[in-house]
């Protein structure tokens, strides 16, 4: 195993200084500079890298991968753990409402603020200095440990990763960690999610007229968004069930009409569902389409409405027998002093995406945080130490030697 040495808290911060001083917001900056900025870090030191591309060039990620040449038992199977993390970040928003510039890091307090601080370029400064101790010494380890940075985490398409999990062959670790923020818990799944486009129609009319009034779109889809408002979700399991996250239906837009003449003849609105293991895919689809059905009825067959279903990702939770999870567990006894509680996340996030290939992910251990995608986004620097040894001791134990 790698030897114990104080963690190179100071260099983390210099890199993730100037990652947070390169902005990356998704659809917003261009995401060459930030990408070009940690592959010089890791040329600096002779670290094995390679750039992940779209088709097209466009850049993609960042992949980087160290073999362990410690001897295995006859038999055994080699260890495969990745660590991942993202480059991108949210909007700034409005800057006036920021103390400190978005787009240059500052310390103060023992914070330092900038828009990705936190979420995720911490963990990647993090991360990329593991995967160098780790690199530096591959005859004390016998697993494989892998790295993953994204720049389309933010975006929601997850381009980076997919491109390299849905390479051939498809690379199959026996878990992925992933960096984002939060000390004080362990983030070992999160509730999924299915998404709806709705389109109801109506029969456009004068809106001036006495004889011929229409079917008025924007009426059936207000009826409807108050029906879905008010359906009835399956509660939260108890607590200590594992998953105590209740669902949870939105709508999330609603459109319709083109101006005061018209009696509109087509709404369109959306709805998003957060899934649990008591209210799934299926269970989602068949309380929107029966809360349509339910309201189509008071129409002719003409105008029932359309749903357009979106594909979604399932729940997740990773179990709590899984050796990541208690090497994690262990770790953080060892040097936070403390049995980490687990819990599971409202959001979705890139675990969802690696459960539906079979992937386990604990998707939240980091620094600890404030204002994630908000003004003043920023993490405590005192904190990299204990997320740097909780993980360091982890993957010495998962990886062996």
């Amino acid at each position: 195993m790698p030897r114990r040495s104080p963690p190179p808290s100071a260099s983390i911060t210099k890199l993730l200084r100037s990652l947070v001083d390169t902005p990356s917001r998704a659809g917003e900056d261009p995401l060459g500079p930030v990408l070009t900025r940690i592959e010089a870090w890791f040329d600096e030191r002779g670290l094995p890298h390679r750039r992940l591309c779209a088709a097209d060039g466009t850049p993609l990620g960042l992949h980087a991968e160290v073999v362990g040449r410690a001897p295995l038992p006859r038999g055994a199977k080699r260890p495969f753990y990745l660590l991942n993390a993202t480059l991108d970040t949210a909007a700034f928003g409005d800057r006036a409402t920021w103390r400190h510039r978005p787009d240059r890091a500052r310390v103060q307090g023992g914070w330092l603020y900038g828009r990705g601080a936190a979420d995720s370029k911490g963990g990647a400064a993090i991360f990329a200095h593991l995967f160098a101790a780790f690199a530096a010494r591959p005859e004390a380890c016998a697993g494989r440990l892998g790295l993953l940075f994204d720049l389309e985490e933010h975006s929601g398409s997850f381009a980076g990763a997919r491109r390299y999990f849905e390479a051939a062959p498809a690379p199959r670790p026996d878990g992925v960690l992933i960096g984002y923020p939060g000390i004080d818990r362990l983030i070992v799944g999160s509730r999924g999610f299915l998404r709806a486009h709705i389109v109801v129609p109506g029969v456009a009319a004068h809106s001036g007229g006495s004889t011929q009034r229409g079917v008025n779109a924007v009426l059936r889809a207000a009826r409807l968004v108050e029906a879905l408002h008010a359906a009835k979700l399956p509660k939260a399991a108890p607590a200590g069930s594992g998953f105590d996250r209740p669902p949870q239906l939105t709508v999330t837009s609603l459109h319709g009409g083109q101006g005061y003449t018209q009696v509109p003849d087509r709404c369109e609105l959306t709805v998003d569902l957060r899934l649990t293991p008591r209210f799934d895919d299926a269970a989602a689809r068949a309380l929107v389409e029966g809360v349509v059905d339910r309201l189509d009825r008071a129409h002719e067959p003409a105008l029932a409405s359309r749903i357009d279903w979106q594909p979604g990702w399932p729940p997740y939770r990773v179990d709590e027998a899984h050796p990541m999870l208690r090497a994690m567990r262990e770790a953080a006894l060892q040097t936070l002093g403390q049995d980490l509680p687990r819990a599971v996340a409202g959001p979705s996030n890139i675990g969802n995406y690696l459960a539906a290939r079979g992937i386990p992910a604990l998707c939240g251990f980091g620094v600890r945080a404030r204002n994630l995608h908000a003004a003043d986004e920023c993490m405590e620097l005192a904190t990299i130490a204990p997320v740097y040894l909780t993980y360091e001791t982890a993957l010495q134990r998962l990886l062996g030697g």
